[in-house]
């Protein structure tokens, strides 16, 4: 049975995904090594532990998409200066260039969609993004 919310979210997400998987092609990332790739052009360096912290993924999970990223060269492991059990991660000049260019087509994305939507339309939209917020009691950061 299709739900009146979820549903369409699941489906929108998918849509998102599969159009990061497109445009990711050249590149040779999955949609999730994409989006830590933009993640730490902002956020960088980050720990791992923010990273599982920020993404959600197993530990395991995480682990794999860094070893890919790093073996491809997008991506640096350092120790943390504060606790040498922690790493941080930090992008190559070569990975900033790659989440640049994912960046370019995220805001590409967002463009296309603002431009057939209203204001209303985004109000109604946020509404609904914080009554799950408020349903679901989970907080992430």
């Amino acid at each position: 049975m299709a739900r009146k919310f979820l549903s369409p979210i699941h489906k929108a997400i998918r849509q998102i995904s599969l159009y990061f998987e497109e445009n990711g092609r050249e590149s040779g990332l999955t949609p999730g090594e994409s989006h830590m790739l933009a993640y730490l052009r902002v956020y960088q360096p980050a720990a791992v532990s923010e990273l599982h912290r920020v993404f959600g993924t197993k530990r395991s999970t995480l682990t794999s998409q860094l070893d890919r990223l790093e073996k491809r060269g997008h991506i640096t492991r350092a120790t943390a200066p504060d606790d040498r059990r922690s790493f941080l991660i930090a992008l190559t000049s070569e990975g900033n260039a790659t989440a640049e260019r994912i960046q370019k087509h995220t805001a590409s994305l967002e463009r296309r969609i603002g431009t057939r939507v209203t204001a209303s339309d985004i109000e109604g939209f946020n509404a609904v993004l914080e009554a799950i917020s408020q349903a679901t009691a989970i907080k992430v950061r």
